[in-house]
Parts: structure tokens; sequence; C-alpha cells
């Protein structure tokens, strides 16, 4: 078997954690399976961030559930990594809960205004605006997610103070934390693309002569630590119905895009638990999230295609990556004509149907691409309701896995959408800038598109938070920031841990392949770029170019941990 050598290198960051980590790791001979993973058997955190991961890390060793861990990762990562998520954002939590023995997920999503109408991002002259015009000012601002999500899980699966888990974030915002390579390369590519528009961001960001903070800059964040303090000793009431509320509600109302965000829609905001999105593959069974986001069902429909062609036995080859991109053209058909908030768009049933997922492998050519796919017809009485979505989801996120002593697991995928988000910040933490992903047009060719704005839903997205169960228990956390290309990144670590028996950390690192049903991405400077010719004598368009995923992973196996980190980010894995 042929596996990929990656030529991204490790950050100094990921680096130094790894060197920390190895004064707690517990070392066994089962390690050599896996020997360029992290390991432990008690506990293990993975995260974007050193410090995320240290504070998440901390909770553990100190007897915390994944659930303590994870708010105070999620309130690390807000500062260290302000760019791709926080409280100005939402996100997508799985959970499984060993006590009671069961996958819980919740849906955190930002929500569209009430007042918002399918007309939403319509400019003067009576045509939708474009992308990069509608995303800076308040008018991309959905009502946030991410800490009413942290509240709720918590107060189901915690066991630590919630004051507690906040402290590691307070205390760091304001002895400050030095900006890293990727912050100081994201504020730089960011400073022509609306982040010196308004005035608390500049600020932030950029030195007083207008330059954009370098790497190793101290970054005091005062305001941020009054907000955590704030949230601290009441919860999340100061966020969605007190002093930080009305804060929010005034930002939005920005001279560029001003949006419509009011205080009843934050007071009325609600985390919603979901059934998961479960279904089996090989010999596992693997689970997701539903609607809202496309993830679970994407991933769902793409695995249960290529669980009809032998992965194992062809390995990571031009052979396997074509049935690959086959299968990820008819997923994303399917996706772009059907997927969206369930509470507001009727879905068909059938879309992991065995009888019609057989259907559509039926259409893979082993020898030829099929070029463009077109959606199909699943069991459903209306599958002809709507028209196709072509909206284009911006990277701009992150995720965490997280296993504790107890036998909990954890996956979440958080995001304030693209980077940065609205751009618009107030007391020290940016907005999303999440309504962007519904789609601009509500109707083409007088057929409803089902990802249109409406009041009150959540846009759809593609962020795929994954639990792999093997004989009823957790055997695979991993999920991806990358907008769009979230599905085809997570799905693929599920593939090469799974299919291709690939070190966790090896698989997180390989090459990227992706297709969202157009022209193929083949990931820069790597050897999968020896593929191309192969791929192209097959009839795939190709494009090279970057393609930053933030894979996070823990494999569960012999009852040890394996943690892994994507090199692309500025992560590390930690555990005991």
């Amino acid at each position: 078997m042929r596996v990929f050598k990656t030529l991204v290198t490790l950050p100094t960051s990921i680096l130094f954690g790894l060197l920390l980590f190895a004064t707690t790791t517990v070392q066994s001979d089962v390690h050599s399976e896996y020997p360029n993973s992290v390991v432990g058997q008690r506990h293990m955190v993975s995260s974007a961030h050193p410090l995320a991961s240290e504070a998440g890390h901390a909770v553990l060793e100190a007897g915390g559930t994944a659930m303590d861990a994870a708010v105070a990762v999620q309130f690390m990562l807000n500062l260290v990594e302000p760019e791709s998520s926080g409280i100005g954002g939402g996100a997508f939590l799985l959970y499984w809960d060993a006590q009671q023995q069961k996958l819980l997920t919740y849906d955190g999503r930002e929500k569209a205004p009430t007042a918002a109408t399918p007309e939403y991002f319509f400019a003067d002259n009576g045509e939708p605006m474009k992308w990069s015009e509608a995303v800076p000012g308040g008018l991309s601002v959905g009502v946030p997610g991410t800490l009413m999500l942290l509240e709720t899980a918590h107060k189901a699966h915690g066991t630590r103070q919630w004051a507690n888990l906040v402290q590691p974030a307070i205390k760091q915002a304001r002895e400050g934390f030095r900006v890293n390579t990727k912050l100081a390369n994201s504020i730089a590519a960011a400073a022509e693309r609306g982040l010196t528009l308004f005035d608390s961001t500049r600020n932030y960001f950029f030195n007083e002569d207008g330059t954009p903070k370098a790497e190793g800059t101290l970054l005091v964040n005062d305001e941020f630590a009054d907000s955590l303090t704030l949230i601290a000793a009441n919860g999340s009431a100061p966020f969605y119905t007190g002093p930080i509320a009305e804060s929010i509600v005034a930002a939005v109302k920005t001279e560029t895009n001003a949006g419509i965000m009011t205080l009843d829609d934050l007071a009325s905001y609600e985390v919603i638990q979901r059934d998961p999105v479960c279904f089996p593959y090989r010999a596992y069974e693997v689970c997701g999230m539903g609607p809202p986001t496309s993830g679970g069902l994407t991933m769902g429909q793409m695995l249960t295609i290529l669980s009809s062609f032998d992965l194992p036995a062809m390995g990571p080859t031009a052979e396997s990556w074509h049935l690959y991109i086959e299968a990820a053209k008819l997923a994303y058909a399917d996706r772009g004509m059907y997927m969206a908030d369930a509470d507001f768009v009727d879905m068909p049933e059938g879309l992991l149907n065995a009888d019609y997922l057989a259907q559509r492998t039926a259409l893979i050519d082993p020898q030829k691409s099929m070029g463009k796919a077109t959606a199909g017809t699943p069991p459903w009485d209306e599958a002809k309701l709507y028209s196709p979505d072509t909206q284009i989801e911006k990277p701009g996120t992150s995720h965490f896995s997280i296993a504790d002593q107890y036998g909990n697991r954890l996956s979440m995928t958080t995001t304030i959408e693209s980077g940065f988000g609205s751009r618009v910040m107030t007391r020290g933490f940016l907005l999303n800038n999440e309504l962007t992903d519904f789609s601009f047009k509500p109707e083409k060719d007088g057929q409803a598109i089902a990802n249109r704005v409406e009041g009150g839903k959540r846009p759809r997205s593609s962020m795929s938070p994954t639990i792999v169960m093997q004989d009823g228990q957790p055997v695979l956390l991993t999920g991806s920031p990358g907008g769009s290309r979230i599905i085809n990144y997570t799905t693929q670590s599920v593939i090469a841990i799974l299919d291709w028996g690939m070190d966790p950390q090896d698989a997180v690192a390989m090459p990227h392949i992706v297709n969202r049903n157009g022209k193929t991405d083949v990931e820069e400077g790597t050897d999968a770029t020896d593929l191309i010719p192969a791929l192209e004598a097959l009839g795939h368009e190709i494009n090279v170019r970057s393609l930053t995923s933030g894979l996070h992973t823990i494999l569960i196996k012999n009852n040890h941990l394996y943690g892994a980190a994507d090199p692309r980010r500025s992560g590390v894995a930690l555990g005991k």
C-alpha cells in the first residue's frame, strides 16, 4: 500500500506541545502500532492551538469530564484563534454519554433575525449582492449559539463549576498571548477584505501605523476578559438578555451593511437537541449531525456509495481517488438540491435509503469521470420541489475532539464562518457572518431554493463533527474546519483510518483531494500532485491549490487513545 508523504511541516507550536506532552503521556508497546500519534490511556484532547489543548488537558487532569474540558477549550480558542470561532458564532456538538450509553447531539447554529425575508441580501437594484459585498457589517450576522450550546451541554454533562472553567481564558486574556504564524498571516491577508473597516476590529488587530500585528506580538484583550467575567458569574444570561446582548444589537447597526437583529432575537434563541444521523460503513456505524448542517447526510451518502468498492485493498491510489471523487459529486449534487434547515424545509427521508444509493452508485464508471453530477430523486413525494443551491461556504472554523477518563467522548465543530466573520467586534469578540451561508437567491426557474433566507431559519452548514461507533462504543472522533470542503476532509480522515489503516497522525496530515461537484482540487506541494496525470486521463479537471484543513482526531483502540492534530494548523494533541 502506498501512503502519501506530506510536504507540510509541523509548526514550532505543535512540536513544543508534543514535547510538553511527552512528560505526561503513558508510554506502551501498543504505541508502536501508531508511532506518530500521541498516546494515552485516561484522557486526550486535540484542538487547533496549544493553549486551548493545555486548558482542556488541565481540566481532564483535575478529573473533569469531556464537556468540562470543552468549555475551557472553546473559550481559549475564542481568545487565541479569534478568526475561526468563538461566542460570537455557532457550533455543532456530538457527545457520547458513557453513563447513559447514549449519543447526543446539540445544535448551536446561528439563526436569521425574525424579520429576515428571502430577499434579505438583495441590493438596491433588486439583484442579489455579491458574497464579498455582503460579508462585512451587521447584515451578515446571525444570532449566535455557541455560548448557549456550551452552557446547555455543560449543565447536562459537566461536573466542574462553570466559573472555574472560564478562568483560564480570563487569565490569558489579561496577561496576553503571542500572535502565532497562522493568526499573523490571517490578519495580513484579511487587511484588504474588510478587517480595517470598523474601529474596534482595526484597533485590536492592527498597529497605530496601520500595519497588521506581526507574529510574536503580545495581544492583550481586557474587553474579552471583562465579558468572560460576566459570563463566569452569570452564565449565558448577560449575552442573550443583558448588557452583552445590548452591545451586540448596537454593534450590528453598522454604517456598512447595517443588520436588523433585535434584543428579542437574542432572547428567544434556543439550542436544539436533534437525533444523530447514523449509517453503517463496513464493520462500523458512522454518526454525525443532521440538518441544518449537511455534513452527516452528505458523508452518509459518500461513504454508503463507497462501501460498494474495496477501498481497503486499493489503498490511496488513483483508482480509489477516482471512485471517491465520483461519490462526492453525487452526494454534493443532492446536498445542493435538498439539504437545509429541516425545521423550515421538508427534506427527503430517502437520502440515505439503501436502494436509492445503490442506484446512485450504479452511475459511477470506474474508468471514466461522469463530469458534473445531477441530483437524484430519493424516495419522497415532493422530490422536485426545490432548485439547486450553489452557495459556497468560506473556511473560518475550528474543530476539537476530547475523550475523558470516564468514557465520555466529544466531537465539536465551531465557527464564525469566514475568517474574522463579519469583521464586526464588540466587547472583545468577533461576530459571525453566518447568514452568508444562505442562498442569496430565493428561487430559480420558478422553484424555491431550500437554503433560501427565512426569518428564524438556520443557514445550511457543512460542519461535520463525527463519532464512529463499533459494537456500540465510540472508536473514532474526528472533524475539521474548511467551509464546504469540511465534508471531504472529514470523510477522508474516516477512510484513511478505517479503510487504509493509517496512523491517525498520518491520516490527518495526508494530502487532500477534494470535489464538490465541479473541478477536483488537489493539494499543492504534496505527493497528491503525482496522481494528476492519472486523474486527468480519467476525465477529471484539476485545480492545484492550498487546502487548509484542521482535522483534530482521536482513535480509541485496545484501551488506548491515539490523538492527532492537523499540521496545517497550530494545534496539538495532549493526553495521559
